[in-house]
Order: C-alpha cells, then sequence, then structure tokens
C-alpha cells in the first residue's frame, strides 16, 4: 500500500480551498494548503469584502446631501483617500489572520510558496516535494488585459484598491459587473468617473430591463457611460494618461482601470505534466465530482469558468469534501443562485432572464414595477428603484426575479429561498407585506405587465 504525506494537497488558499481543505481535515484527512499570495484569495483581499468597504464608504457622499431635506444642517466634508485605503488595509490584515487560524485549528499544514503539479501525486513548493493521494486546484482566476499599444499603463481589480494617489480622472474599460461597481465606488468618492464598453449595453448576461435600468440610473449618478468605443492606444503625456478611443475621439486620465475579463490562474502551476484537459478558454475542465482528466487531480471554483461567485467556490469544497473524505453523496445544486452588482443604486437578481425564461418555458407572465424609493420622496434625490417578476404561465412557478434599487442584494437573498422552494405567483400574491418596505412590492404586484 503506498502512503503518501498527505490525502489532500490543496494549492490555493482561497474561499473554495480552504473551505474544501478545513472540511476533508475535519472528516480526518491529513491536509495540506500552498499559498504564494495571500490568505482568503481573491474575495478577501482584491475581491468581494474591499469592494464592498468601498462601496460603503462612496455612499456617504449622497447620504450627506440627502440628510438636508430631512432637517439635518449638513455639508459634505473632505473626503481623505488614505484612511480608507489604509483602514482597508487593517481590516484584510485581521481577516488574514483568521484564515491562518481556521486552518491551524483543524491542523491542516499551511505551506508559503506556488504549489507546483510534479505528477500525478507530488507537488512541489520551492525545493520541497510533497506525495499526496488527492491533489486540489483552487487558484481561482486573475485579470486580464488584452495586448494594445499602452496597455502597460492601464491597471487592473488587483491594484485600484491600493493606489497611492487617488485618481481624480479615472477610465474604466468593461462593461461587466466589476467594471460597473468601481465605476460607482470611484464616481461616488469624487471622481471624474468615465466607463468605456465595447457593446451597445453593458452587463451581458443580465435581464433587458435591468440592463436598461442600470443605464439610466448610473448616468444620473454622473459616470460618463460611453457605449460602442473601446481604447486604441494608451500613452503617458504632460498632463496624463492620453487614450485614443475607436470612435475618433480622445480622453485624457490619471488612471485606467482595465476590467474586461478573468482568466484562469495556472501559470507555473505544471498541468502539463499531468494529463489535466483544459478547455477553449483555459480554464480546467471537470466533471461533476470536480475531478479533472487525471483522476487523483481535482480543481473548484473560478479556474474551471463556472460561476464566479465565492458562495459557489465555498459550496463547491464542501461538496468536494464530502464526497471525497466523508463518504457523502453530496452535489451542489446550480439552479436559483442569487447575485448581487454593489452599484449604485444595487442590483440583486436570481432564476431566468426574460429571454431564458421565454427560451425554456415558452409562454410566461412578466411584472413589472418603477418606483422613487420613499427616502428620496423627502431626499429629493432622483432615483428610480425597479422590480420584476417573471411567471412561468403553465405553472405559475415564478422564475426569475430582478431588482435595481436600495438594498437589492439583501432583499433578493430571500427571495432566492422562495424561488428554491419553488414558489408560485399566487403564494406571493397572498404573503402579506412589510408596510412600508420596497420589498413588499414583490407582493403587491396583480396586473402583469404582459403576457404570451
Amino acid at each position: 500500500m503506498t502512503t503518501y504525506d498527505y490525502d489532500l494537497f490543496v494549492i490555493g488558499a482561497g474561499s473554495g480551498g480552504v473551505r474544501a481543505a478545513r472540511m476533508a481535515a475535519g472528516f480526518g484527512a491529513r491536509v495540506a494548503v500552498a499559498e504564494d499570495r495571500y490568505m482568503g484569495g481573491t474575495c478577501v483581499n482584491v475581491g468581494c469584502v474591499p469592494k464592498k468597504l468601498y462601496v460603503y464608504a462612496s455612499e456617504y457622499a449622497k447620504s450627506f446631501s440627502d440628510a438636508r431635506n430631512f432637517g439635518w444642517d449638513s455639508n459634505k466634508p473632505a473626503f481623505d483617500w488614505p484612511t480608507l485605503r489604509d483602514n482597508k488595509k487593517a481590516e484584510i490584515s485581521r481577516l488574514n489572520a483568521i484564515y491562518d487560524r481556521l486552518l491551524a485549528g483543524v491542523n491542516a499544514d499551511v505551506i508559503d510558496g506556488r504549489g507546483r503539479i510534479i505528477d500525478a501525486q507530488t507537488v512541489a513548493v520551492g525545493e520541497r516535494q510533497y506525495t499526496a493521494e488527492k491533489i486540489l486546484v483552487a487558484t481561482g482566476g486573475w485579470p486580464h488585459i488584452p495586448p494594445f499599444p499602452g496597455s502597460e499603463h492601464a491597471i487592473t481589480s488587483n491594484e485600484i484598491f491600493d493606489l497611492e494617489h487617488f485618481p481624480e480622472r479615472l477610465v474604466i474599460v468593461g462593461g461587466g459587473y466589476i467594471a460597473v461597481e468601481f465605476a460607482g465606488i470611484f464616481n461616488g468618492l469624487g471622481s471624474q468617473v468615465t466607463q468605456l464598453y465595447r457593446g451597445p449595453l453593458f452587463l451581458r448576461g443580465f435581464d433587458p430591463d435591468i440592463r436598461a435600468h442600470a443605464a439610466r440610473e448610473i448616468a444620473k449618478t454622473g459616470v460618463d457611460l460611453r457605449f460602442e468605443v473601446n481604447v486604441e492606444s494608451i500613452t503617458r503625456g504632460s498632463g496624463g494618461l492620453q487614450l485614443a478611443l475607436t470612435d475618433g475621439t480622445s480622453i485624457e486620465a490619471d488612471t485606467v482601470l482595465y476590467a474586461t475579463g478573468r482568466k484562469a490562474n495556472l501559470e507555473g502551476l505544471g498541468l502539463d505534466n499531468v494529463q489535466v484537459e483544459l478547455s477553449e478558454f483555459g480554464n480546467v475542465v471537470v466533471n461533476d465530482e470536480f475531478r479533472t482528466t487525471e483522476p487523483s487531480i481535482f480543481a473548484l471554483g473560478d479556474v474551471t469558468g463556472g460561476m464566479e461567485l465565492t458562495p459557489v467556490a465555498l459550496a463547491e469544497g464542501m461538496a468536494f469534501a464530502r464526497r471525497q473524505f466523508g463518504g457523502l453523496e453530496y452535489a451542489v445544486d446550480y439552479d436559483f443562485i442569487p447575485t448581487a452588482v454593489f452599484c449604485q443604486p444595487n442590483i440583486g437578481t436570481v432564476g431566468f432572464t426574460e429571454e431564458e425564461a421565454r427560451a425554456k418555458f415558452g409562454h410566461i407572465r412578466l411584472f413589472k414595477s418603477t418606483f422613487k424609493p420613499m427616502k428620496h420622496t423627502i431626499s429629493g434625490r432622483d432615483e428610480q428603484t425597479f422590480m420584476k417578476l417573471i411567471v412561468d404561465k403553465a405553472s405559475d412557478r415564478v422564475v426569475g426575479v430582478h431588482m435595481m434599487g436600495p438594498d437589492a442584494g439583501e432583499i433578493m437573498q430571500g427571495i432566492a429561498i422562495a424561488l428554491r422552494a419553488g414558489a408560485t405567483k399566487a403564494l406571493f400574491d397572498t404573503t402579506i407585506g412589510i408596510h412600508p418596505t420596497a420589498a413588499e412590492e414583490f407582493v403587491t404586484m396583480r396586473e402583469p405587465w404582459t403576457e404570451d
């Protein structure tokens, strides 16, 4: 019988890798985790946690203005970028230490360095090699800037949090949720923000009504949205960075943030030493057990090209450990996974878009509502909340819910439970609302906007 150093060797200490390691160790496995950058991965260090903190910071400017019509003699104070940046760093350091303690608490070995696969049962970290019965790749994704003249002048979401100087003029290139969120953050903090997107409308993959509503609301906040345009080149001049655009215009900026996509973080991992298949997009191909085409090597989270959400990686880590080390038949259910975009106002969504619902169910009913949030009837802020329900006409089941407005993410978490439970529109209609809240609108929309 072959004896290995470890039952499981995890490469990458992000959300999915740490969860898999902790649960496997809890089942009695001997576990090691190699990490060459920071504990907690993208989410904790350069993703959802610092992003949400910066969203909070950026919303204060609007709140100072809102307060005046509520009787507060408030003036907008000066914003100090180093205070926010350095307090964020302190919080992330605290969270890094928590991840270290979590792994130490289950006696998992943490190895500092980049794991490199030597063969199907061996991982090297630095000069030392370790053997394992199973190897788990959980190295996540990495921002990608496409090559073009002057691309070296652009930065990614990895660097934007810790800039030495606050960018008074910021250009953001991209149309996904990362680009949209940072446009709102830096606009709220006081930057002059221009967002460029090569397509006709950003947030591809979201419901079309949400996309259109988001464009209107975000433009109201002062973000200069420019669609169907891209960057041809960036040069550094005396006044800052000069961007030549594909529509023949130019723009000047202090900082250019590229948020045009992420790729699997596989560089230097040694996958060419084993029989691990990659997809056409460079992601690790796995089956429903997260096993690669090399039987002893597994992968999960963003590196596999699925839904790039921290809770999904956590769920996959749990499912992997339960199946491989707990003897439990456990699979992740990817239906009705809610998500939020922390733009301003927020977007919350769960289930099918209108196009997806038509394709799957054929006949659907749509319910829509647009209204001014109660708070802004006095604050005077020009902002509209939008809500949409999509119902399968044959079964009356609610199969899609989409919202843009304050606290949309918080509201959508509860709605997601209802959709996973198979709630019908009739059940929504007979649920008593909480008054006065925006969320009660979801149980008071009676007349279909359209049906077919």
